[in-house]
């Protein structure tokens, strides 16, 4: 009787180990994705415009009309997808890429810290002049 009594401690303090074992990996794990969200990596073909949204597919582009390309992407400021239809009527900064045809593929509503990054180019124009770093996310004008 007295094993089992040991018995029933020893395991009651494995649980408990892991556990604790099990809660300190997830908060690890979780270490990585928060550290994510507060820097964004943007490619070197995205500009920086004001869109305001309308019935999908339709938005302005800096006061110019546009449309989402098929299989568009819009990521809020959380970095996490947004679903075009329900952003009508709402007008926002972004970061946005257009694809061969002339329509905005990739959409990313941008926070106040990332409104900050000066300078960042409007147009085809000025990225094919600035230069671009890749590792900072920042421009520069030549």
């Amino acid at each position: 009787m007295h094993r089992c009594a040991d018995r029933a401690a020893f395991a009651g303090v494995s649980r408990r180990s892991l556990l604790v074992s099990l809660a300190a990996a997830g908060l690890t794990a979780a270490l990585p994705a928060q550290s994510q969200a507060l820097m964004r990596r943007f490619p070197r073909t995205a500009l920086r415009g004001e869109i305001a949204f309308g019935a999908f597919p339709q938005i302005t582009v800096n006061g110019k009309p546009a449309q989402l390309a098929p299989g568009s992407r819009v990521r809020d400021a959380a970095n996490m997808n947004a679903m075009p239809g329900a952003l009508a009527g709402n007008k926002a900064i972004v970061n946005y890429t257009v694809d061969s045809s002339g329509l905005v593929h990739d959409v990313w509503i941008l926070r106040a810290d990332e409104i900050a990054v000066q300078p960042w180019p409007r147009t085809p124009a000025e990225a094919g002049a600035w230069f671009f770093d890749d590792g900072a996310q920042r421009w520069s004008k030549p």
